[in-house]
């Protein structure tokens, strides 16, 4: 229909038809602007990376810090390429013994290599083979060809749990990524257990150190002589073991600057270990060199296992979040929140926590998230492997066993590292 009276022609829409397509115009405005139901804000935690964005920064980062390179030092175990030049008969593999000594052919003497590099073992065995006139103007070779003294552990939450044998000095990172990287399940520390260091002062003077009786002999002990109680004040620790990062080089856990700094906190026990702990977020974020310590033979690398509470079905970012420690309570609002808050479609008051009791059984409890959200009931504490469902309008009782499925099974789903904000 036109109007052309008086001008141009203008086309004429019954007001019927316009009404209804403004006034459906106006609905979808509407429901656009209203979204899903608004969760409270958490302003304490945040999704951080996914457990495969966090092996590829600890690949990134082990690239760029390999250690300064030293020469092998051979210990008990270790397997010795010996090769003696134009003497097939003195050219050996020979195996480190627990005493640090080795058998060479011929020489009557076992000799001690532990604690030399190759260079220096080649120029022993040369020494030892002339003097006793086996060979003269020798020219021998020490290969270590097994690698058996330096063995570092790592155990826990990581990809592949193995026993790293060391032919060089190696860092944490480097450890780690030879271990495949973290787990999904992996908590943000890692402790590094190690057998505690002793040192020990020489004494000059022997004989003026005091000789206390035998207990029950009846005598008393004999007073110790000033110079005899300065000799063992000397003698005597002053302190916590030096253990971290080195013997040479302790780490001052107590005082006020490392209580500051993110420096990790070193803890003696009275088995002989000490335990230092790293916290891996301020490692692979601030890229800090104290973080990444040189680890030493027999120390085991442990990765706490952390829990994961599922979040699925109606949630705009479905997945799993990592509660890396006890302090970290998570509830329905908290995971809601990090999954990205509801979906238009959600069924508040028909989410499901999927839950195994202490038996292994497992158990489904009805949560109505409306009252939850409207405060006229108490927010939900999730624990370690929970599974938070909310369906929506078109979710079939199917779909929740798929759900459980598929966290059984360990299929793809997506798993978040929390941050702090």
């Amino acid at each position: 229909m036109y109007n052309t009276g008086g001008g141009l022609p203008i086309l004429m829409v019954p007001f019927t038809i316009v009404g209804r397509r403004y006034t459906f115009l106006l609905a979808a405005a509407v429901c656009i602007s209203l979204g899903a139901p608004s969760l409270p804000a958490q302003q304490n935690l945040a999704v951080g990376e996914t457990p495969q964005q966090v092996n590829e920064r600890i690949r990134t980062l082990t690239m760029g810090s390999h250690s300064a390179s030293h020469d092998y030092i051979i210990g008990e175990g270790d397997l010795l390429e010996v090769s003696v030049f134009d003497v097939p008969e003195l050219s050996k593999d020979l195996r480190v013994g627990e005493t640090g000594t080795i058998n060479v052919p011929l020489v009557p003497v076992r000799l001690q290599v532990a604690g030399l590099t190759e260079t220096q073992a080649a120029e022993k065995i040369v020494e030892v083979l002339e003097a006793n006139g086996l060979v003269t103007h020798a020219e021998v070779s020490v290969t270590v060809k097994e690698h058996r003294s330096q063995p570092i552990t790592v155990v826990g939450a990581v990809a592949h749990p193995m026993v790293y044998e060391a032919d060089h000095q190696v860092t944490l990172l480097e450890v780690l990524a030879q271990a495949g990287g973290i787990a999904n399940d992996a908590g943000d520390t890692v402790i590094v257990t190690r057998k505690s260091a002793f040192a020990f002062a020489e004494i000059s003077n022997p004989q003026a150190m005091p000789s206390s009786q035998a207990p029950g002999s009846g005598d008393a002990p004999t007073q110790a002589s000033p110079q005899a109680s300065a000799l063992a004040s000397q003698a005597a620790p002053t302190g916590s073991p030096a253990n971290f990062p080195s013997p040479e080089q302790p780490t001052h856990a107590n005082s006020p600057a490392a209580a500051v700094s993110n420096a990790p906190s070193t803890v003696a026990s009275d088995s002989g270990t000490t335990s230092i702990t790293i916290n891996l977020n301020d490692l692979l974020e601030t890229g800090d060199i104290r973080n990444n310590i040189v680890l030493q033979a027999g120390d085991v690398v442990t990765v706490p296992h952390a829990g994961i509470v599922y979040v699925l079905g109606a949630v705009s970012r479905p997945g799993g979040f990592v509660v890396s420690n006890d302090r970290t309570q998570l509830t329905t609002l908290k995971v809601l929140s990090l999954a990205g808050g509801l979906t238009k479609i959600a069924r508040l008051n028909r989410a499901v926590i999927i839950r195994k009791d202490e038996n292994g059984k497992q158990t489904q409890t009805e949560v109505d998230l409306k009252k939850v959200l409207d405060r006229q009931t108490e927010d939900i504490t999730m624990r370690a492997s929970d599974i938070l469902y909310i369906p929506d309008d078109r979710t079939k009782e199917v779909m929740l066993r798929a759900a459980e499925i598929a966290i059984g099974l360990g299929t793809a789903v997506a798993v978040y590292r929390l941050a702090s904000q």
